[in-house]
């Protein structure tokens, strides 16, 4: 049984045909096509704070000993390479939306990153990157007297 979304709430009087477009917005957007448009690596937060960089990638289902964290050249390689379990090669998934099992993100570092100083975590489905502003890239606060 295949199950088709209709989205019953946009009307396009516009078209000839009611329903029409809804079709296809339901075959475009359903799993199908849209499982194999999207690519299959974890979303990202960047960030920046006075002292550091954050990097956040949403990555649910692993463990920490699945990322493989390197530099080289400035560039932070972030990758998970993972043989499929045999429980979910035991599953009969109707749609599975995150399946991170081979991928890598790369970023590049900014001239003012100190690549000395590169922290990482893994807590709640989410691996947390923070990366160290170089002293000459932080920012200078001072109060200005008028006189």
């Amino acid at each position: 049984m295949t199950l088709v979304k209709f989205n019953s709430d946009k009307r396009n009087n516009s078209s000839l045909l009611p329903g029409f477009n809804d079709v296809f917005d339901s075959i475009f957007n359903d799993t199908f096509f849209n499982d194999r448009m999207t690519m299959r690596v974890p979303a990202a937060n960047i960030s920046e704070s006075e002292d550091h960089f954050h990097v956040e990638l949403a990555a649910p289902g692993l463990k920490k000993e699945d990322f493989k964290i390197n530099l080289e050249r400035n560039v932070l390689n972030i990758s998970v390479e993972r043989q499929n379990e045999q429980n979910d090669e035991q599953k009969n998934y109707s749609k599975r939306e995150y399946s991170y099992t081979s991928w890598v993100r790369s970023f590049t570092l900014p001239e003012s990153a100190n690549a000395e100083q590169i922290d990482a975590a893994y807590a709640d489905g989410v691996l947390k990157i923070d990366i160290s502003k170089r002293e000459e890239a932080k920012a200078v606060r001072r109060q200005i007297e008028i006189k």
